[in-house]
């Protein structure tokens, strides 16, 4: 694999137009480019953090539309993860809008979803509330699906009712098309946000774990 370089700048442009033309045909007629300008820059972006962030994958290009309605073969990002199991731990991503950099976890059991509301009631200290203000500080997002009302079992007065809302918990930072994106700069960028959001990742990690059913996620 040949050292991370940078994003060529092609890519946000192919995905600009993969929303507008999501076919076999135009996907086929940029195949090797998007091989060349977006999979493998982003294979070897990641293969350089794992040593410093966990196991890396990075995501195949096709969507399951068995049970979607939206039977769009592509999808319109190019995403990849690191960490020790699936929805947990960093992210990044690059779509027609440019680069997107996260982290924390995304539920994939009621388990997970579990184990996190009981932590946050149990978080007296508020070390969770802190980690989520400092990155949106850092013009970070927190985001994930989440309820209307209170979950069964906690009070609406409930001093961290808000984070007791989501099933899951994460934070994104989308930075566009910088001029570094095209240079072996890129690296040193999304190494640094990775650190500015190892507390969320790491507090997720180690309060809700993998779902039951995880093996450790590789590339």
């Amino acid at each position: 694999m040949s050292e991370f370089a940078g994003f060529p700048l092609w890519g946000a442009q192919f995905y600009a137009e993969l929303e507008r033309h999501n076919s076999r045909e135009f996907w086929a007629g940029h195949k090797e480019r998007w091989e060349r300008e977006v999979r493998d820059p982003m294979r070897a972006l990641v293969a350089a953090l794992e040593p410093e962030f966990g196991p890396a994958t990075v995501f195949r290009p096709h969507r399951d539309v068995r049970f979607s309605v939206d039977k769009s073969p592509y999808k319109t990002h190019q995403g990849a993860i690191a960490g020790p199991a699936r929805g947990l731990g960093y992210y990044v991503q690059l779509d027609a809008d440019g680069l997107s950099v996260g982290g924390g976890f995304r539920a994939h059991s009621p388990a997970q979803t579990d184990r996190y509301r009981r932590a946050v009631d149990a978080d007296d200290d508020g070390a969770l509330p802190a980690i989520v203000a400092t990155l949106e500080g850092q013009g970070y997002e927190v985001m994930g699906a989440s309820l209307k009302t209170r979950p069964r079992g906690y009070p609406a007065d409930h001093p961290r009712i808000e984070l007791l809302r989501r099933k899951e918990v994460m934070a994104l930072r989308n930075v566009g098309v910088p001029a570094w994106l095209p240079s072996a700069d890129a690296l040193d960028h999304v190494r640094a946000m990775w650190s500015q959001l190892r507390p969320l990742a790491q507090w997720a990690i180690e309060h809700v774990g993998p779902a039951a059913d995880e093996v450790p996620a590789g590339r």
